[in-house]
């Protein structure tokens, strides 16, 4: 994997230099909730088809999900993240190409060239700047009427469950540059030329699912 061009953005490279560290103990970490997460993966990704691109695919959770219809394109800003998905892409039933790419330029996507993106949790791990910015791409390299679903989680309304959240928030911002007060709904609704079909909430009002298509 190529090293990180000098363009890119200081936000980026400095998420990308914290989870070549979390790279090492992210799926150590991440079990406790991968037990939900695993129930929903084929759910989310049985029904794709067609090329898809997985925009953040971290260590590789959602390839071995894919059904034989879809062709992948992965990518990630970490090459650590990377090296660790390799071992799900030999699992995938379906062609899977890994690549180091920054989701706010994906220089290496042609334009109109995705059916599907699939993005889990990449929205609450970038920062609010970056977004509208990745947004643009998603919009890009769709294919009209090319689709999206983004998988996010945010601040619960509900007290207790808030209360749990912010005992863990500076943990989750340290270890994974995550966020529960990202606007992602708003940007995605704003973004010119995405149509947002339907939002669900997966478990009670944090775990957001984001599904749309490119328009015009």
């Amino acid at each position: 994997m190529d090293p990180l061009p000098a363009t890119i953005d200081e936000s980026s490279r400095l998420l990308a230099a914290k989870y070549q560290v979390t790279a090492w103990f992210y799926d150590l970490l991440d079990a406790p909730w991968e037990r939900l997460y695993r129930r929903w993966r084929p759910k989310l990704l049985g029904d794709l088809h067609g090329d898809v691109l997985e925009a953040g695919v971290g260590t590789g959770r959602n390839l071995p999900h894919y059904p034989p219809t879809a062709r992948v394109t992965a990518i990630d800003l970490c090459t650590a993240m990377l090296r660790r998905a390799r071992r799900r892409a030999a699992q995938a039933h379906c062609p899977v190409e890994l690549r180091q790419e920054d989701a706010i330029r994906m220089a290496t996507i042609d334009d109109a060239s995705q059916d599907w993106i699939v993005a889990t949790f990449l929205c609450c791990v970038m920062p609010d700047h970056l977004q509208p910015a990745s947004l643009t791409q998603f919009q890009r390299v769709l294919r009209p009427g090319g689709r999206f679903r983004l998988l996010e989680i945010l601040y619960s309304r509900q007290p207790h469950i808030r209360r749990r959240q912010q005992r863990l928030a500076r943990f989750v911002e340290r270890v994974y540059g995550a966020r529960f007060d990202r606007s992602t709904l708003q940007y995605v609704e704003e973004a010119p030329g995405l149509a947002i079909r339907r939002t669900t909430y997966l478990k009670d009002d944090t775990y957001l699912l984001i599904e749309g298509e490119r328009v015009g």
